[in-house]
């Protein structure tokens, strides 16, 4: 198959170009360092167009379930999950089913999101937001300051090890939090760039196939004092979850087993529901 990623990739750069020709970097920059002071000074505040910061790694570290529920309308790899699916409908809806946190992709082209859904999410609900995307350049982090994300998702496997450690420095500065996805032991390099939380895809960016697997094999490989663990793709069962919990995860990000149900904050809700009979019989 096709290396999906590369194509992804070099799609994201003609982008990038194309936008930065409607706003500059340097107006991108100014307009992203001015609106995080502002949602710097209004931690604790939840009313106003500007929202605050909201921390995604704090939000899993106090959740006994941790899931990262995802708003997905489609993938490279199996076409339109849920063409029709509305911002305005799904994220409140899983915050109110019980999310710790929500994961929004941005990227049209191949996943069909658009960096609306993430400021339509921001409007409607107070869980932390990840930025999902393929982020490759300083003015991706700006935008998702200025979209209202609260965390934003740097994989390793699209960088080199100095791009992430820039990339994860300057979120820093603009007061988000950072997800670094990793898929293998080769890219333990990169927590140099220091991340927030680490994520283990257990999707293979190059063919999407998925194994959980993956995360369990990492898992003894990833310090046991550093960032938060988060397991990421082809989780759906809640007894998956609870073993990836007592392996020393806390966050696990699922979007496709809700997203392909007709009601995906009651799936969300059901398996919730399942994490916490399980725990309690352990």
């Amino acid at each position: 198959m096709q290396d999906i990623l590369n194509t992804i990739i070099a799609r994201k750069r003609e982008q990038i170009a194309a936008e930065k020709r409607i706003v500059s970097a340097e107006q991108m920059r100014e307009q992203a360092l001015d609106y995080a002071e502002q949602r710097k000074r209004l931690r604790g505040t939840t009313t106003g167009e500007c929202k605050p910061f909201h921390s995604m790694r704090r939000a899993l570290e106090q959740s006994s379930t941790g899931i990262i529920a995802e708003f997905k309308r489609r993938s490279p790899s199996k076409g339109w999950i849920k063409q029709e699916a509305d911002a305005s409908i799904i994220p409140p809806a899983y915050e109110q089913a019980g999310a710790s946190a929500l994961s929004i992709l941005t990227d049209e082209p191949f996943f069909g999101g658009r960096l609306a859904d993430l400021r339509t999410a921001r409007r409607l609900t107070d869980l932390p937001l990840l930025r999902k995307e393929f982020i490759v350049d300083t003015y991706q982090v700006e935008q998702a300051v200025l979209a209202g994300a609260d965390a934003i998702l740097l994989i390793a496997a699209c960088l080199s090890v100095k791009e992430a450690e820039l990339l994860s420095t300057h979120a820093h500065h603009l007061g988000l939090e950072v997800l670094l996805e990793v898929h293998s032991p080769n890219e333990l390099c990169y927590l140099n760039c220091n991340p927030d939380m680490i994520g283990v895809n257990n999707r293979h960016l190059g063919t999407f196939v998925t194994d959980v697997n993956n995360s369990f094999q990492l898992a003894t490989q990833l310090p046991d004092d550093g960032p938060l663990l988060v397991s990421e793709s082809g989780i759906s069962r809640p007894e998956t979850i609870c073993r990836l919990r007592e392996a020393g995860y806390r966050g696990f990000l699922i979007g496709e087993t809700f997203m392909k149900t007709p009601s995906p904050a009651d799936t969300l809700r059901e398996i919730i529901k399942q994490v916490e009979t399980l725990s309690a019989n352990v």
